[in-house]
């Protein structure tokens, strides 16, 4: 499916007067990971096996390559993967090895652990069956496939807007501009960003997109109503070259660990993954519904790291890539509605992710083909309507992925109240079929529960250059990179609530929550300063802001980290 054969290219004038490119398409995706990719997939082959084979289908991605911005800890459920293609392993899906143990482990404050294996391991976290995986490969693999079908795939197209047709009709995005200075004008290298319409639009963002929030926040569209507010974990992820001693006795081995450093008001915990060629996956997720203004997860993650238990793995050894995300920890009570006039949603945004068990891989290739079957027959009878890719929720409720997410619909929700009552209706809802004590529980808007800066607790690690490295130390080896001279993404909408508010009510926590140091508080107190280059894209400032003050928005195509073999 050539675009450029199938499609007319004209120029057309947007509300800047900046002259654009106009693509039309049959299917947009915007984001190529794991749900984009299997969207676009089953939508190609349907039209394919229609015999509509000038049917176009396209997929941007606002990285400059897939995989550089998808990470994930990452051990995969199959049966999305098997779903999508039942002979994956003999088309060569990358695995980095089956799972051959598991086992949990309670850290104490103090030193020591307590090992929970065998039947004494919560049953959420057994893994056997199961894959150790790279989410960067995966996404370039997909990305094979989806090219093999004659998809196109476009690498470095940030959605930057959405457009609007009659009714609030989504016909399409328009791209980023690129060439544009700090401040504003257009440089020599100026670009205008291309307005891409088409019959249905598929926002696969990841975590906290953009455009997708743009959609569940309009309240016309109602996305939203009657559904919690979306609970959201920062992950923070190192991969590390260990010892052949370690490597060895580790591989194709999963851990997860809990307690320290939290106490028991605090949802979260660790995993690590025993990987080929003597290398580890370590990671730290923090729920930010944690309240303490000096929440640092970044900082957790290294107080975690110098537990006796852990850096006992990790002596000797050396971190080679880092990085951070946001993930939706809601269920599915915080779940949007998936459609509305010519859109849908899938993946992890929205809310794809089992937060009891840590899976979301096989959720989100499962929402993509139920959301690639309702937008295949959605266009091929001409009827892109709300009413017609409906479709997708009625295949959904019907699905495995459904029943799944409704077997722990209140499972994060019931930590609200603390690790120990959370474990209780835990307990009570593995018997009575994910109900718990409440039949519905209620939800929360994470930087709703911030806490005043003097209940604040939480203290600072020491660090080094070694396990222990700040966060800068930890940026330089994510690969983040961005254009300089170019309006920063990361935009304070009302700076005066950051010097005449915040600084006295929560002592300006984006200098604690940012797992990048983007945000930095010089001592005379004048202003925030914002240093983008080194965001990582995890989002949890658009997250965590008491005042919602703080907006993320795509930079310059390129722009970004590159989560290589992450």
């Amino acid at each position: 499916m050539e675009l450029e054969a199938n499609s007319e290219r004209i120029t057309s004038l947007n509300a800047h007067d900046v002259e654009r490119d106009e693509l039309p398409v049959d299917v947009l995706v915007v984001g190529g990971g794991p749900a984009g990719l299997a969207c676009a997939i089953d939508v190609a082959r349907r039209f394919q096996e229609a015999g509509e084979n000038e049917k176009t289908v396209l997929v941007i991605d606002k990285a400059e390559e897939l995989g550089h911005h998808t990470l994930s800890g990452a051990v995969m459920k199959p049966e999305g993967i098997a779903a999508l293609f039942p002979d994956w392993r003999e088309r060569g899906f990358p695995v980095l090895a089956d799972v051959k143990d598991d086992w949990a482990e309670l850290l104490r404050p103090g030193g020591g652990s307590v090992p929970l294996k065998g039947a004494l391991c919560p049953p959420q976290l057994k893994n056997h069956g199961n894959c150790i995986v790279s989410l960067n490969q995966i996404v370039r693999w997909l990305g094979e496939q989806a090219e093999a079908l004659g998809i196109e795939v476009y690498g470095g197209f940030p959605a930057a807007e959405l457009i609007r047709g009659e009714g609030g009709r989504i016909e399409g995005v328009v791209t980023r501009d690129s060439g544009i200075a700090k401040d504003g004008s257009h440089k020599g290298t100026f670009e205008p960003g291309m307005r891409i319409t088409a019959e249905v639009t598929v926002f696969a963002e990841g975590t906290r997109g953009s455009l997708a929030k743009q959609l569940l926040r309009d309240p016309q569209l109602g996305l939203m109503e009657g559904r919690n507010p979306q609970t959201w974990g920062t992950g923070i992820k190192e991969i590390w070259e260990v010892t052949p001693m370690v490597g060895a006795e580790l591989e194709g081995k999963v851990i997860h660990t809990g307690g320290y450093p939290l106490d028991l008001n605090a949802y979260g915990g660790s995993w690590i993954y025993g990987l080929p060629g003597n290398k580890l996956s370590i990671g730290f997720v923090v729920g930010l519904d944690h309240g303490d203004a000096r929440l640092d997860p970044h900082a957790l993650f290294v107080q975690w790291k110098q537990h006796p238990r852990i850096a006992k793995l990790l002596a000797g050894g050396k971190p080679i890539r880092y990085g951070a995300k946001t993930v939706p920890e809601g269920g599915l009570h915080s779940m949007p509605k998936l459609f509305g006039e010519g859109f849908v949603l899938v993946g992890d945004s929205a809310g794809f992710l089992n937060a009891a068990t840590l899976k979301g891989i096989h959720l989100s290739l499962q929402s993509g083909m139920l959301a690639g079957q309702a937008v295949a027959e959605a266009v091929l009878a001409g009827d892109t309507s709300a009413s017609k890719l409906a479709r997708y929720d009625e295949l959904f409720r019907a699905s495995s992925a459904h029943a799944e997410l409704h077997g722990v619909r209140n499972y994060r929700q019931a930590f609200a109240k603390g690790m120990f009552a959370g474990l209780v209706d835990f307990g009570v809802q593995k018997v009575t079929g994910g109900r718990g004590l409440v039949a519905r529980r209620g939800g929360h808007a994470d930087h709703e529960c911030m806490q005043p800066v003097a209940q604040s607790r939480l203290e600072k690690p020491a660090f080094d250059d070694s396990a222990s490295m700040d966060k800068l130390s930890d940026v330089y080896l994510s690969g983040a990179i961005h254009e300089e001279d170019q309006p920063s993404h990361l935009v304070v909408a009302d700076p005066t609530i950051c010097v005449d508010r915040c600084t006295k009510e929560y002592g300006n926590p984006c200098q604690h929550f940012c797992p990048a140091a983007v945000y930095e508080w010089p001592e005379s107190n004048a202003g925030v300063v914002i240093n983008a280059s080194n965001c990582v894209h995890c989002k949890t400032c658009d997250i965590m802001d008491p005042y919602e003050n703080i907006e993320w928005v795509v930079p310059e195509g390129s722009g970004g980290p590159k989560y290589l073999d992450m």
